[in-house]
Order: structure tokens, then sequence, then C-alpha cells
């Protein structure tokens, strides 16, 4: 029986070179010279430091793009508020979502089930299975869940037939 999972994943490496690349790009530019921009990668997500919010917002922008560019979306990235940290600094904590949230799952299962395709949805911890008889009814299932605005990144993996 055919079957997909839809995931939410980020691609670490790829993360990674964005950051360093969205670093490098601020060590540089002129209008970052004196305003002790950071962007630090941690374990649960990223940080953005700077001397005024208007430069941490400059610095996500660059950051933005560099993720963009990269192939990561935007929606896998929740940005905190920019509150005081420390002395005459502003900080941005960027966390990364990973897996899919069991509200928006169980979103999910609802739309397929409304959808009243030949086709099984079921959660699976942060994952969510789809199973059907037909490859196309699971081709469907996928054009209509990139259709529906859920708020966070998907991809569709181990396809099997």
């Amino acid at each position: 029986m055919p079957s997909f999972d839809i995931v939410s994943k980020v691609d670490k490496q790829e993360l990674d070179n964005a950051v360093n690349q969205a670093k490098k790009e601020i060590a540089q530019r002129f209008d970052f010279k004196g305003t002790d921009t950071v962007i630090e990668l941690g374990d649960t997500g990223i940080t953005l430091r700077s001397s005024s919010e208007g430069r941490v917002e400059a610095a996500w922008d660059v950051l933005a793009g560099k993720l963009v560019r990269r192939g990561l979306a935007l929606e896998a990235f929740d940005r905190g508020a920019i509150e005081p940290a420390g002395g005459k600094t502003q900080r941005q904590v960027v966390s990364i979502q990973e897996g899919i949230p069991q509200d928006a799952g169980r979103k999910i299962v609802k739309l397929v089930k409304d959808a009243k395709l030949k086709v099984q949805a079921s959660i699976q911890g942060d994952v969510v299975r789809v199973s059907g008889k037909k490859r196309d009814e699971l081709q469907s299932v996928i054009s209509l869940v990139k259709g529906a605005e859920l708020g966070i990144a998907m991809q569709y993996v181990n396809f099997r037939d």
C-alpha cells in the first residue's frame, strides 16, 4: 500500500551555512560598522544581538535573505520579541520549529478526511503518515495540504509504493 510522511524539518547544514553567510555580510557592510551586531546559532535557535532595535531588524532581514536563498522556509522560524539584553544592547531569539505540532497534525488529518479521498491519515509522534491504495490520491493529498495555509513548513518524504 503506497504511503508517505508529512514532516517539518530544517536542514542543519544549510542553516549553518546561511548563518555563516549572514555573519560575513554583516561584518562587511558599512551600515553595521560599530553596532556590535552578532548572530549566534545555538541548539534551540538563533540569537540576534545589536545596539538598537533597528539593527536587530536589519540583521534579521540579512539572515532571512540567506535562509531563503539556501532553500529554508521562513515558516520554520519563530521570531520572539526584541528585548533589552543588558547595557545598550537589544536581543531577539528566533526559535527553530522541528516536527509538526499536535494541533497542526490534527488539522492536517481533518483536512484529508474532509476531502473525502480514499486515504488514511494518522499522527505518529511529530509526523503525519498518509497511506492509500492509489498513487494519484496520495499526490492529490500533497497538493491539498500544500494549498492549505497552516503556517508551518512541511516536507513530504518516505514515499513508498
